[in-house]
């Protein structure tokens, strides 16, 4: 008797390579439905900001090639996921569904209304890890509570069962040829036209699986050696450039870990060190996930909840504009945020750099520059975002101490010496074109500390 579809619904894990998912529904058997859901009406799922939309528009175009390379189509439908899959479902008579896990809470309730529905109505459900390292249930202190620290979270996972190997990519799919209505990638208007500001992301980047993997081989083979010293060095290339492919899962942190620990036992001195670091830095992400498991409003409230108390000033619009275009006058600053505008990225000591210039000297509310970077990275994530945002205001988990106030001149000496950084992103540094800075970082540093001390007096004053 002919086994019936199964449905693979792809979310954050757009790839062919360790997609648990999809491998789960070849060892069923039967015709598999591949399909991407563009959900943008689901209660508390954040919609995409526009460098996300443009990455995953070229992320799904590398998709359907790769799923049709092996034998598939990849369908595409919008709408609440909740209506979109039954429908789905019944249209192709499947009777499984797989997918892998997110982590969000109301990606959580959605997927846990539908695995309910769907089981009530004689289909066979399943998920499975494929983002995260260690589901963030199985780690917890000795309480049986989150871990608020990074390093003995990072301990725990340590001493935790080792994740599993990475599983290989199929090299054939049995793809449903069945008649089903697929929605025209291009109509969905993920791509910016009027005007079209993505050229300098087309020129950083190219999103998809076979991309991410060469950049894995090649950080592996030539890099290591250099990572652990020059990490924080803006102006080198010395990170892997793996941040949006692993936030749009075109390479799951199981075969970078794999991969990674691989080349670490067959290293030593300075290339064991930067795999080691590099495994840390893997770890960070890590817990940023667990973190926002554990808290789900990470995004919009303060994790430390006597920051509440911090006395925001009123928005100094103009400022705040300055801000995110790149001219306040500090040129490490605005060099980081000209470089996130044109590529969608920036390295990540600058986004430190620019995030302490923004909640300390400027006294902006994290979450504005936490809403900037949503729409302008390509890697933005609903978990590392708003963590490590919250982490450098002071407000977070593991949160530098609010006096760490990053002094953006001290930091440039330091990490741009020669100033090669702050010349590839601002060409009219040091003439007359460049403008002063829009404020005193003496005295903003000073007002920050201020400020900071009703947070304490308020703390003290709760007991």
């Amino acid at each position: 008797m002919a086994v019936t579809p199964s449905v693979v619904w792809f979310r954050d894990d757009l790839r062919l390579d360790d997609n648990p998912a999809l491998l789960a529904a070849i060892r069923r058997g039967g015709p598999v439905v591949a399909v991407y859901v563009l959900d943008e009406e689901s209660a508390g799922i954040r919609p995409f900001g526009g460098a996300a939309k443009w990455w995953l528009h070229e992320s799904l175009t590398s998709l359907a090639g790769g799923l049709q390379g092996v034998g598939a189509q990849l369908m595409l439908r919008s709408g609440a996921a909740e209506q979109v899959l039954p429908v789905l479902v019944a249209e192709t008579g499947a009777e499984a569904v797989f997918w892998n896990r997110r982590y969000g809470a109301a990606e959580r309730a959605v997927d846990a209304r539908l695995k309910t529905g769907l089981r009530d109505d004689g289909v066979e459900v399943a998920s499975f890890a494929a983002s995260l390292l260690y589901e963030p249930w199985t780690i917890a202190t000795g309480q049986g509570t989150p871990y608020s620290v990074f390093t003995p979270f990072w301990r725990a996972c340590q001493n935790a069962p080792p994740p599993r190997a990475p599983l290989d990519a199929p090299a054939t799919v049995d793809g449903w040829s069945g008649q089903a209505a697929s929605e025209n990638l291009d109509d969905w208007a993920l791509l910016p036209t009027k005007p079209d500001w993505a050229g300098g992301l087309r020129d950083a980047w190219e999103p998809g699986e076979a991309s991410a993997r060469r950049l894995l081989d090649e950080f592996l083979a030539e890099k290591l050696d250099s990572y652990d010293d020059e990490r924080d060095i803006p102006a080198q290339s010395a990170t892997s450039g793996l941040s949006p492919h692993l936030r749009w899962g075109e390479i799951s942190p199981y075969r970078v870990l794999h991969e990674t620990e691989a080349a670490r036992r067959g290293a030593s001195g300075r290339a064991a060190a930067g795999a080691t670091r590099f495994l840390t830095e893997l770890g960070w992400r890590e817990f940023a996930s667990h973190v926002l498991f554990a808290a789900p409003d990470l995004a919009t409230v303060n994790w430390r909840r006597e920051f509440d108390a911090f006395p925001w000033p009123p928005v100094n619009e103009e400022a705040l504009r300055a801000w995110e275009r790149g001219r306040t006058g500090i040129p490490i600053v605005d060099a980081g945020m000209r470089e996130l505008w044109r590529t969608g990225a920036m390295h990540n000591r600058v986004r430190m750099i620019v995030a302490s210039f923004l909640t300390k000297n400027m006294l902006i509310d994290w979450r504005l520059g936490e809403q900037w970077f949503w729409d302008t990275l390509v890697d933005a994530d609903a978990a590392s975002n708003a963590f490590n945002w919250q982490w450098v205001a002071g407000s977070g988990a593991d949160a530098a101490p609010y006096f760490r106030i990053f002094n953006p001149e001290l930091q440039a000496k330091k990490f741009d010496p020669h100033g090669e950084y702050i010349r590839q992103n601002v060409p009219e540094w040091g003439t007359d074109a460049y403008p002063d800075p829009i404020v005193d970082l003496a005295a903003t540093r000073r007002a920050a500390l201020a400020a900071y001390d009703v947070v304490t007096r308020a703390k003290r004053e709760a007991g």
